[in-house]
């Protein structure tokens, strides 16, 4: 264990209750969490009045309840020697933080984690014509900190560190159970956001001619949803419970618009259940093995449905040939980046 202490800053809302604290993202409790065995890791994060229901186990962590005190956070971190800093993703909260370390932490221990550029996520959420605001701070940050990256695509040889994200431990790659196969049962986890398409995906599948089972694992219920072989499972805290999930279903959906390194992918892989994502986001495949890439048509999608259930036993002794990265060695790999850099 290393003991210098790792300030992570992060535009996450955490939602307090009884001195704990939950918050929605499973990513972003996982990172400092583990961390935290290397640094006495410090999270600074912004407050959420909305219960969540993934609990940190991370006592030292600042809520800013507005801007102000979240940048006071920040400040108060200065005085701490030999202190790094992990930066994750890029806000006009992490920004401006970003900043005053680029101000006054001239030994510049700063390192920037991303998930993704971030660019199409702004365009599909605040719009296109914001993109340009959310460029400039993507150059300002990248050209002045290191830069940890999860995907080839983000990858800079002279600016940035690759890393294998994943969140997957031992518990993943035991006891396998044999897929149900008497019908077509999809299983969707994530958020019921524009970028990630499932809205616009179950839209498609009303106009499926086959018969189907849909599950959807997400942070909340989804009222003008009315196709009755869909089952919304609301939100699934642990891991445990996951992979039973994972196991009572047979295709993984990913209808993203935009992705990184999304971990779901892996785990569906890890319990040998093959996944279907759409060709807007092809270069997340990366060789593995049980990835199925469909147009974003009901015909392209009923094709490689039928495919897979086709030929299911043959996929799921292919799909075992994956080497997929785990908790462990994303974290190990993390620490190590840091400490080359102070070393």
């Amino acid at each position: 264990m290393f003991h210098r202490d790792l300030i992570i800053i992060n535009n996450e809302k955490i939602f307090k209750e009884n001195e704990a604290f939950y918050c929605d993202n499973l990513d972003l409790k996982v990172l400092p969490e583990e961390l935290n065995n290397y640094y006495q890791v410090q999270y600074i994060v912004r407050s959420s009045k909305k219960k969540s229901y993934q609990k940190i186990n991370l006592r030292n962590i600042k809520i800013g309840s507005n801007f102000l005190q979240f940048i006071y956070f920040v400040i108060k971190t200065l005085k701490i020697p030999k202190a790094n800093y992990l930066i994750i993703s890029i806000t006009p909260y992490t920004f401006f933080s970003f900043l005053l370390l680029l101000i006054f932490n001239k030994k510049k221990r700063t390192f920037l984690y991303l998930f993704s550029s971030g660019h199409e996520e702004y365009k599909y959420i605040l719009g296109r014509y914001f993109v340009w605001i959310y460029n400039i701070m993507y150059k300002i940050v990248t050209s002045n900190s290191k830069v940890i990256v999860n995907h080839e695509r983000l990858f800079d040889k002279k600016k940035s560190y690759l890393i294998n994200a994943s969140r997957l431990d031992e518990d993943w790659f035991r006891n396998y159970k044999n897929a149900l196969l008497d019908k077509v049962r999809f299983l969707y986890i994530g958020r019921i956001n524009p970028e990630k398409g499932i809205l616009q995906f179950i839209k498609m599948l009303d106009k499926a001619k086959f018969d189907f089972n849909f599950s959807i694992v997400s942070n909340k219920i989804e009222k003008n949803i009315s196709n009755k072989n869909i089952i919304q499972l609301g939100y699934v805290a642990d891991s445990k419970s996951l992979i039973n999930i994972y196991d009572e279903h047979n295709i993984m959906i990913l209808p993203s618009f935009t992705e990184a390194s999304p971990y779901v992918l892996d785990e569906s892989l890890s319990r040998r259940r093959p996944v279907i994502i759409f060709d807007d986001i092809e270069y997340i495949v990366r060789g593995k093995v049980g990835v199925f890439v469909s147009k974003r048509n009901i015909d392209s999608f009923s094709s490689a449905t039928k495919y897979i259930m086709d030929h299911y036993l043959e996929i799921q002794k292919n799909i075992e040939k994956n080497v997929l990265p785990t908790k462990k060695n994303m974290i190990k790999q993390i620490s190590e980046i840091i400490e080359n850099k102070n070393s």
